[in-house]
This record gives structure tokens, sequence and C-alpha cells, in this order.
């Protein structure tokens, strides 16, 4: 079969690669075609486009885009009519995929949404259109299965994909040395894969360094981020490093870790590191945001467990102070890191156990085949 499989940032890539690895097993002729990343493409997807020139963030850079996205979508539909898939996946990236998904089920493709779009967090009314739309929902949080059944979904939840990817993950012994990181203890600076989120939440993070001299920062490099721009922000700060394509690793050996909002925080609490979630979005787009969001919390941590397991410095609160006084906390206060990383297992359970894509892709081959 010929899956065309559209995803928009670098967890979709990621995601979308280990589901392309599992549905290879159920379908052995299969071909894959789509919109994604480096992970995506080394997995046998011919990539019509990267991700890193899709990713715009925020109402109002995505308003001021409005042009590229318009012709990003036409030639996305101009290359599934030409490629003639027998399904269409998406995954996550949801102002691109609904509308997609839209012009897709008028033309008679088949539908798959891996990775719901969160509208359980703000417009929960599009579950009408994604019903219309979708022929198989596949879910990742506990939470979202009864969620869509209320609107009548054919939903799967198969658990989170990223047990799969931390359960695999093998630590390199020689990553300190290797990084010439052996002098000091690491605090990992997580600023996001966009440059303008980088640009926004990583000199708030560097204006504490002076605070922590026993610490070296290290920054784990996004991919397609060139190092020249991190160092514009940086400047002369000769103590803080960049490493690239190896983000667990550095993780893992740091103490804590400063992580901007999405998927890294948990992957952060994953791998069981003290963290504080940073967001710093643009005036107009967290004034928007905040009158139309309905959750408690913007990290994926705190809403898989609906309490604040790690602290959350939104938009007005993310400044040098807050943020130091919380990493004294992170660092200094044994109690406080301990129950934060007693939280972190319970968040392993209630995320299932690994094997997720593999369930996923069974999910997706099953309903296939039913359907030719």
């Amino acid at each position: 079969m010929k899956y065309y499989i559209i995803s928009g940032e670098a967890s979709g890539d990621l995601h979308a690669s280990n589901l392309v690895k599992e549905l290879k097993k159920f379908d052995t002729r299969a071909e894959f075609r789509g919109w994604g990343g480096d992970l995506m493409f080394a997995q046998g997807v011919t990539i019509v486009k990267h991700y890193r020139e899709l990713a715009f963030m925020g109402f109002k850079e995505v308003i001021g885009n409005l042009g590229t996205i318009m012709k990003n979508i036409s030639l996305c539909k101009t290359d599934i009519s030409t490629w003639k898939p027998d399904v269409l996946i998406f995954v996550d990236y949801p102002g691109f995929n609904m509308r997609i998904a839209e012009w897709a089920k008028k033309n008679r493709y088949k539908t798959v949404y891996y990775i719901s779009p969160q509208i359980w967090a703000w417009k929960a009314g599009r579950a009408h259109k994604l019903k219309r739309d979708i022929d198989k929902m596949i879910v990742i949080l506990p939470f979202e299965k009864n969620f869509y059944r209320k609107y009548g979904f054919d939903v799967s939840y198969v658990g989170h994909p990223l047990l799969d990817v931390i359960e695999d993950f093998v630590p390199d012994p020689e990553f300190i040395s290797n990084n010439k990181l052996r002098n000091k203890k690491i605090i990992a600076l997580l600023p996001g894969s966009r440059k303008q989120e980088i640009a926004k939440k990583l000199p708030i993070m560097l204006s504490i360094h002076k605070q922590f001299p026993e610490f070296s920062f290290v920054i784990a490099g996004a991919p397609g981020i060139e190092q020249n721009y991190y160092q514009s922000i940086t400047g002369s700060d000769g103590d803080t490093q960049i490493v690239y394509n190896q983000t667990y690793n550095l993780l893992v050996n740091s103490e804590a870790a400063l992580v901007t909002s999405g998927t890294a925080t948990l992957e952060t609490a994953l791998l069981e590191v003290p963290e504080v979630v940073c967001y710093l979005g643009s005036k107009m787009s967290y004034e928007i945001g905040k009158r139309l969001v309905k959750v408690n919390f913007i990290s994926l941590v705190n809403l898989i467990m609906d309490k604040m397991i790690v602290k959350e410095l939104i938009q007005y609160d993310l400044t040098p102070k807050a943020l130091s006084d919380e990493l004294k906390k992170l660092i200094y206060d044994h109690t406080y890191r301990e129950t934060m990383k007693a939280n972190y297992k319970l968040l392993k359970e209630n995320l299932g156990g690994p094997g997720a894509s593999q369930r996923a892709a069974k999910e997706i081959y099953s309903f296939l085949s039913g359907m030719i």
C-alpha cells in the first residue's frame, strides 16, 4: 500500500518515523511519501517538504506567514493527487493537517489521525469537523479516548510512543569526555526547535548563568538550527556549549533542565530529570491563547497527571528571578527533587507500557485491510 504521512515538527517526525518502521513489518511492500524530517527520511519516506520550512509558532506568526502556508497547502494537495496514496496519515500539526483532511475526505481518500490535535484544550467543537473528515483516530494520551468517544469516533488508545524511544535509548558513556564537559556539573537548556522560540527563551535562560558558577549551561541544539544562530545569542559566554543530536545524553548527565513547553517536557520527565517548564510567546499570541485555552496546565507532564508536577513559568512569570529561584530548588532542595522524581514514576505508569508505535501500526494496517 501507499502511505502519505504529514508531520510538521521535530516531535512529529520522530513519532512518524517510528510508525513507518513498524508499518513496514506489517506491510512489506509499503511505499511512503510525505512531509516531515530527517528521521522519516532515514526510514525510507520520500520527503516532499522538510518540517523546518513549515514551523510558524503563534497566532501573530501564522498570520504573518499566511501566504506561505496557503502555498504549502496547495502544494500538498497537488502532490497527493499526483501520487494517489491508499491512505493519508496525519501526525499532530493540526492547523495544516485539518485543512488537508477536509479536502482529502471530499476527494475520497482514507484518512487516519495519529497523535490527536489537542482540541480538548481549546475549540472542542472542532471534534465535529474531525469526525466528518477522519476515518480512524489513534490517540496517545489516556484521557483522549473518552473525549473522542463522546463524539462517536472510531478511536483507539495505543499509549505514548515516547516510552518506546526512551526504552530504546542507550546512554553514551563517553558523552561527557567527548564533549569536554568534565569540569563542571551540567544544567541542560532546551529552548525549543524553532528560531522564534529560541530567540525569546534562550536569553532568559542564559541570564541566570552567572548565579550558578559551579555549573555549565549546555544547549541542546535543534536540528536545522545552525550553531552560528545560537552563538549570536550566547555572545562571548565561552562556558556555554551547544551539542547536537545528543539531547537524551545531555539530559541524563544533567542535574536539572530548563525546558520549553512541548514534547521535550515529557521526554525530560521520562528520563527522570528535574525540570522547570518555560513558555514565552508574542504578546498578541499569548493574549489570544489565554482566552481560548481551556486547560489548567501547559506542559504534557502536568496535563497527563492533572496536577502541578513541574513548575510552569508562563509568559509574564518567566523572569530571571523566578527562573533562578526554581532552579535553586531543583538543584539544592533534596526533598523537592525526590518528590518530582517520584511523580515521574507515576507518570510512566499512567502512560502504559512500551509498544505504542507497534500498536498504532497494527491499528492502521488492520483498519486498511478491512476497507480494501
